[in-house]
């Protein structure tokens, strides 16, 4: 029954989804063919009071497997509560997090030199990887987000892993399958420190074995899992039936990890995002691979990442 015209009977409950939420339908603009799409007309702060409009969203994340949303000024404490609408968020195993949102990781690149920052970092991930491959139960996917970018240059690919494998040649599908591959976090990240302190990361982070082709936990799309930054090798390629000589097993298993490894560098499975101030990419890390441009010299750079566990 109506409660206009009795006022004296009214009991309003404070509201529990806010007014900017659902004022226009989602704008969905695919960016390829293969893989992303712009979504628009929504407010990331948003989504957490909302449980249909994030349900609308994982369908496109899934789909798409990476989501572009432009103009979000949101604090890091908005941010992770909008990745956690996905999944439980998981902090960096070796990297320091935000003071403020403790499940948000910090990427700041060159900051005023004069002014020593303990969570910039000198690194580049200007190569094609998982994130977390090394470990035993990689991520689930990524929220990051800019606060300071370039004017030019600092962009970040995405490849489409389930198209990858999906248009390799049969005959290689034939041969990978069944196969595991070593993902190790010395083999890149600590390769650069000092022996000792490399093997005690080691014995925290010991290497570990994944699937080369894994099947996607929701979709059940088969993916490539193989990358440039943490795979090192097939562990279980040899075999006495198939191996005459020392150049049956060497030479044609690196040939042949070389090629998997190249797959993310073919334009068709690609998409490339040039950020801007308030950019927030959303992304499923297990059917993509990504590759961030460093190609912006000494200019600033400070990205935020939510990180979903599997």
């Amino acid at each position: 029954m109506s409660q206009i015209g009795r006022p004296h009977v009214m009991r309003v409950a404070p509201a529990i989804i806010r007014p900017s939420v659902r004022q226009a339908s989602l704008k969905v603009e695919l960016s390829t063919p293969a893989i992303g799409a712009e979504i628009s007309n929504i407010d990331l702060a948003d989504v957490a009071f909302d449980a249909d409009l994030a349900a609308e969203l994982r369908a496109l994340w899934l789909q798409r497997k990476v989501l572009f949303f432009r103009d979000q000024h949101i604090t890091p404490q908005q941010q992770q509560a909008f990745a956690a609408c996905f999944g439980e968020l998981e902090p960096h195993p070796t990297l320091a997090m935000h003071p403020d949102a403790p499940m948000i990781l910090p990427l700041y690149r060159n900051l005023d030199p004069a002014k020593p920052n303990p969570i910039e970092r000198a690194s580049r991930e200007n190569i094609w990887h998982n994130d977390l491959a090394y470990v035993a139960t990689p991520s689930r996917g990524a929220v990051l987000r800019c606060e300071v970018c370039p004017d030019t240059g600092g962009d970040t690919m995405w490849a489409n892993m389930a198209l990858a494998y999906e248009m390799l040649p049969e005959k290689i599908k034939v041969r990978i399958d069944g196969l595991y591959a070593r993902h190790s976090f010395e083999h890149l990240f600590a390769a650069q420190l000092p022996t000792e302190k490399r093997h005690a990361i080691a014995a925290r982070l010991p290497s570990v074995d994944h699937p080369v082709v894994q099947a996607h936990p929701e979709t059940g799309e088969k993916l490539l899992f193989v990358n440039q930054a943490f795979t090192t090798h097939f562990t279980n390629f040899y075999s006495f039936d198939e191996v005459r000589y020392g150049q049956d097993f060497a030479f044609e298993s690196n040939a042949l990890m070389t090629y998997l490894m190249s797959q993310p560098g073919i334009p068709e499975y690609q998409v490339r995002l040039k950020w801007r101030p308030g950019t927030v990419a959303m992304w499923d890390n297990l059917a993509t691979q990504h590759y961030a441009v460093a190609d912006y010299g000494p200019d600033p750079r400070k990205m935020l990442r939510a990180t979903i566990k599997a």
